[in-house]
């Protein structure tokens, strides 16, 4: 057997596992393994500006192709950077890898200073991650990097971490690596799935609420065919949004911040149907459930079954084989047929879309212009920002993995970098990303990578020359008292020059054709459009009746 060295250890068991980018950003303890990619083709290094973007790149690449993202950092900086793209990750169940530099073997928790030490880092990254390991020898490194693919892809797919001393990067000798071994989803449980549906066949008005979980499980074929089977609408999370296309008769779009269709479909609910959400505490108002309703809970992670809401029927299973088995043993029994009529969603619909024009017009204004020429197989990057918020509302989705958001960790910032992974592992797809001002300086040196690497991202900048969300705080619930929330921010479009790329300043009525040019562009393009702070959702009061 021939020896490697223990970098060269970490390339072959990336490659082992089909991995084809690493981004990352270089430092002494990690060199080894930069090292090792130098002369091989299999996998492409992306060199990155900042730390954080090395996480948040391998969740957009993750988030859009379904594979496990490679985030590669030197330790203690370099992972408290990173951690917080992490944390995203973590809160939308994103598989994304962090191979992480350690400090010398010597000098682990021993406190004295070395370059980079944490004692213990670790602890930084525990939370955020489904496992971890520190691997301080060569003969250690296949099976950790292995084991931490195999967490990934097993029940919840949350972010791994794998971490490595420099000694044992620079060491040679002979490594054994196992076979890779297939991991079956989890199957549901045939009692619970028969209990399941006749409640559901029963329902007078079932509602099925999808979330990030059926996403993640590639159910839009099963989720589509029960609800068709039901006849039930379906609602979803923001992050479930597109897994059923968002034009079918039965799709009421987003709930979220007791706003959205759901608010009058569930009303009227008897039966919920939650699969792939833990129903977070953003299912307040006339979203939230309440009794007498009932809920059948399908999740794979069995932490989150009844967690917010007690479950009258909890199903533990993949979100794709749980929903299969349901709609076929609805077919079975055979639904009733006094259910939703089309009218009823017709008209919950338009009142929706009342109520959109009545509290959001120009933000519905604008997403119908970027909907009318943007291709169905857009991605969408939705930031943290005004228009990102109102998004979930206003933009209809067509397919699955093709509207990325931050779930409940809400990073400002996270869009723009998040948005360059997910055009990597989507090349030949639009990819749009929607940011404020605020969010979109959080990652500005990124433009240096887009241009680099050609990630021929179309970033719009809505900039209201403040943290809007925060100013409009102030104005409303403080009383005009403004405090740190102004900014004094550069021409976008002209910056985005200097970097190489595309820009373009334009007025809001312009905005489609700005889009229709974007999207022939070579390179990233940067439109920066002036707006007014508006008040984002989650500061409209809820309905209540």
């Amino acid at each position: 057997m021939t020896e490697i060295s223990g970098g060269e250890a970490v390339v072959r068991a990336l490659r082992m596992d089909g991995v084809e980018y690493v981004f990352g950003l270089p430092g002494y303890h990690i060199m080894g393994i930069y090292d090792a990619f130098y002369n091989q083709p299999d996998i492409r290094v992306i060199t990155v500006r900042h730390e954080q973007t090395t996480a948040y790149m391998a969740d957009g690449y993750a988030r859009v192709s379904g594979k496990p993202g490679v985030a590669l950092v030197v330790p203690g900086p370099g992972v408290q950077n990173a951690s917080a793209a992490l944390g995203t990750a973590f809160a939308c169940s994103s598989p994304v890898l962090l191979l992480a530099g350690q400090v010398e073997r010597d000098n682990i928790g021993s406190d004295r200073g070395a370059l980079h030490e944490i004692n213990d880092q670790q602890d930084i990254i525990r939370p955020i991650t489904k496992w971890q390991k520190r691997v301080l020898h060569l003969d250690g490194i296949p099976q950790a990097i292995q084991e931490a693919m195999r967490q990934m892809r097993t029940g919840r797919p949350r972010p791994t971490e794998v971490e490595m001393p420099p000694e044992a990067l620079l060491e040679k000798g002979e490594v054994h690596f196992s076979a890779l071994t297939s991991v079956s989803p989890t199957s549901p449980d045939p009692q619970s799935i028969r209990s399941a549906a006749e409640l559901l066949c029963g329902a007078h008005k079932p509602l099925i609420w999808a979330g990030g979980g059926t996403i993640l499980a590639a159910a839009s074929n099963e989720l589509t065919s029960l609800a068709e089977a039901l006849g039930a609408p379906v609602a979803t999370t923001p992050e479930g949004k597109g897994i059923i296309p968002e034009d079918h008769p039965l799709s009421i779009g987003v709930g979220v911040y007791g706003h959205g269709s759901s608010t009058w479909a569930s009303q009227e609910a008897d039966v919920i149907l939650a699969v792939g959400t833990r129903l977070t505490g953003q299912m307040v108002g006339l979203n939230a459930l309440r009794a007498p309703q009932k809920l059948v809970h399908l999740d794979v992670d069995p932490s989150v079954i009844g967690k917010n809401y007690p479950a009258e029927i909890g199903i533990l299973s993949d979100a794709r084989l749980g929903l299969g088995a349901l709609a076929e043993e609805v077919r079975k029994l055979g639904a009733r047929r006094d259910r939703w009529p089309e009218a009823s969603l017709v008209d919950i619909r338009s009142k929706q879309d009342r109520w959109l024009s009545e509290k959001a017009p120009r933000q519905k204004e604008l997403w119908s212009r970027m909907q009318r020429v943007l291709p169905d197989d857009t991605i969408i990057v939705s930031g943290n920002t005004n228009m990102g918020y109102w998004g979930h509302y206003a933009y209809r989705a067509k397919k699955p993995r093709s509207y990325i958001t931050s779930s409940y960790f809400a990073n400002l910032g996270y869009a723009f970098p998040v948005s360059l992974g997910a055009k990597v592992a989507a090349p030949d797809r639009p990819v749009v990303c929607v940011t404020g001002d605020g969010g979109f300086m959080f990652a500005l040196s990124e433009l240096a990578t887009a241009v680099n690497y050609g990630i021929n991202v179309i970033v719009i900048v809505f900039s209201d020359s403040a943290f809007g969300a925060t100013k409009d705080d102030q104005l409303t619930r403080f009383h005009g008292r403004e405090v740190g929330t102004e900014l004094n921010n550069p021409d976008f479009a002209e910056l985005a020059r200097v970097f190489g790329a595309n820009g373009m300043n334009v007025e809001p009525e312009k905005l489609d054709e700005a889009i229709e040019v974007a999207l022939t562009n070579k390179g990233p393009t940067v439109i920066e459009v002036l707006v007014p702070t508006r008040v984002p959702p989650f500061h409209v009061n809820p309905r209540t009746e």
